[in-house]
């Protein structure tokens, strides 16, 4: 015997920290599906206070306004079940928590039970595991409710329940996303479903937040393992479907009536899937909604990007205008001695095609100055790295002043093949406040800005194409400093991303010369990554929130 359910998924976009304007989005939600037959609506996890809210959680006035902000969301719930995320306090332990409310009642709090405490997630230094499987009976149909991490342990929240005989879970979701990781989610919830014959209702958050952005995806999956419907990527939206659920007797006393009733449906509502992502379209909305949400919820209204000619500003300049109109970017050209003037025509090529303002401020006066203050004290020294980070110190600075002038937020080209092994300048090229392409390696720049210009072409050609070079001393390339990009970021993500050692990335087919040089330049970097802007993550391992090795560190494995 079967029973028909509507399910809403509510995959919304939330800011850390604005309690109240989470609580009237949730609101708004609530209000305008109430008398659509929905029956019961999922939230994502931690919808109340934003994921993640890290220590904002050790000040007792933030849980209590969360707390409070709960009850405000209760008194606005009549004839529909509201699944949403909140922290729970129990004397001074802290819980990641989910309500079950209904008609203004809040019938059942679940805290979740398994804490991820690894790569991103920090967890356990917040909140007590939970210890209890919640079930909970809504006319025929008996359901359960888990957060995030538990559906990931096969023996976990969602077998217990099964066991007990739901029929349905709903588990709720603040996942961050990186390259792989729908596909990741996509077989656990389908395995869980088979496994214990059951329909799951998998509601993630979206949105950018830091370091971190939320790509959605929220999936429905039937009790055979089959995803039936699903949210777009990096999209907010809602989503309802109606559900034909088997039901039966829970196998425990300590099953949660709620009284509600559900309606036959005179239409029913078909399920729906976005279409699939390709592996560069994917990575490219991750970065633009990403760059937006930074900017946008930290109040920032325009960016500033030092453009050189080369793929990398040119690439994040583009970024910025998908992701906040060409109104709100400006670039900035600084030329010195060594600028060539096939850099210069490409600037003014890809202004012209993205529709930017340009300020050209040469910075051959400022150098000549720099070098002549400081030649008494370097007299009789060969030129080296000192004279081309002058440089880039200087670009920094001007930089810097547009931004202190005009309240224009300066967004960092620095990729994560620069970042890896130092090939950047400190408080030069590194001098910012975002670092949109930090956690993106410079040969998956090329596949991302042919996809873009793929959709209309924006990057001059010869940027494609050309050696790549900082144009700091005369006939200057980065292969003078680095292996080829093709060879280095296998390399890097072997090292920083597998945690490979030395032997078994030459295993691998690389010449130990090289990899003993590629490595010993990360290990020796980590002071410079320490003091760079925050990035987007988008690879499995990203540095800071990912990799946080110690800065003095001796040990060369």
């Amino acid at each position: 015997m079967k029973q028909s359910i509507r399910v809403g998924i509510a995959q919304i976009n939330l800011t850390v920290g604005d309690l109240q304007g989470n609580t009237e989005k949730i609101t708004r939600y609530i209000k305008k599906i109430e008398g659509t037959g929905i029956d019961i609506v999922v939230f994502p996890e931690l919808a109340v206070t934003g994921y993640p809210p890290e220590d904002l959680l050790l000040k007792p006035n933030f849980i209590q306004d969360n707390l409070e902000k709960l009850i405000r969301i209760s008194q606005e719930v009549h004839d529909i079940v509201v699944i949403v995320g909140f922290v729970d306090r129990i004397k001074e332990k802290l819980y990641n928590s989910a309500a079950i409310i209904y008609n203004h009642k809040i019938y059942g709090i679940y805290h979740k039970i398994f804490l991820p405490n690894y790569g991103v997630f920090d967890e356990k230094r917040y909140f007590t595991a939970g210890d209890r499987i919640l079930i909970f009976k809504m006319d025929k149909i008996i359901f359960g409710v888990n957060i995030c991490e538990d559906i990931w342990h096969l023996d976990g929240p969602i077998r217990e329940a099964a066991k007990r005989g739901a029929r349905i879970i709903f588990n709720i979701n603040a996942s961050p996303y990186h390259l792989g990781k729908i596909k990741q989610r996509e077989d656990i919830i389908a395995h869980q479903a088979k496994k214990n014959n059951i329909f799951v209702v998998y509601t993630n958050l979206v949105g950018g937040q830091d370091e971190l952005v939320f790509d959605g995806q929220s999936r429905i999956v039937d009790n055979h393992g089959k995803i039936i419907a699903g949210c777009s990527a990096f999209k907010e939206e809602f989503l309802s479907i109606d559900l034909s659920i088997p039901v039966g007797r829970g196998k425990s006393k300590n099953i949660i009536n709620i009284p509600k009733k559900i309606i036959s449906k005179t239409q029913i509502i078909l399920p729906r899937m976005p279409y699939p992502l390709e592996i560069t379209e994917e990575v490219y909305q991750a970065l633009i909604l990403g760059l937006k949400d930074y900017v946008v919820k930290n109040g920032f209204k325009n960016v500033v990007i030092g453009l050189s000619g080369g793929i990398d500003s040119s690439f994040v300049a583009t970024l910025a205008v998908d992701a906040l109109a060409k109104e709100n970017v400006t670039g900035v050209f600084m030329p010195s001695r060594y600028t060539s003037l096939e850099s210069k025509e490409d600037v003014e090529e890809l202004v012209n095609n993205l529709g930017i303002r340009l300020i050209n401020v040469p910075i051959e006066p400022i150098y000549k100055v720099y070098l002549m203050l400081l030649e008494p004290h370097i007299l009789g020294r060969e030129k080296d790295i000192t004279e081309e980070n002058l440089q880039a110190r200087i670009r920094g600075n001007i930089l810097m002043a547009f931004s202190n002038k005009f309240g224009w937020l300066v967004l960092t080209t620095g990729n994560k093949s620069e970042m890896s092994t130092g090939y950047a300048t400190l408080y030069g090229d590194m001098a910012g406040g975002f670092a949109v392409i930090k956690d993106v390696p410079k040969t998956f720049i090329y596949k991302l800005a042919r996809y873009r210009n793929s959709l209309g072409p924006v990057i001059p050609g010869r940027m494609l194409s050309k050696e790549p070079t900082a144009e700091l001393k005369a006939n200057q390339k980065d292969t003078d400093t680095l292996p080829p990009y093709k060879t280095l970021d296998p390399i890097l993500k072997a090292y920083v991303e597998e945690d490979k050692g030395l032997d078994e990335i030459v295993s691998l087919g690389f010449d130990k010369e090289i990899v003993l040089e590629v490595l010993t330049m990360v290990d020796k970097s980590e002071y410079k990554r320490r003091q760079s802007p925050p990035g987007i993550k988008i690879t499995p391992k990203a540095f800071g929130r990912d990799r946080r090795m110690p800065i003095t560190n001796k040990y060369r494995g």
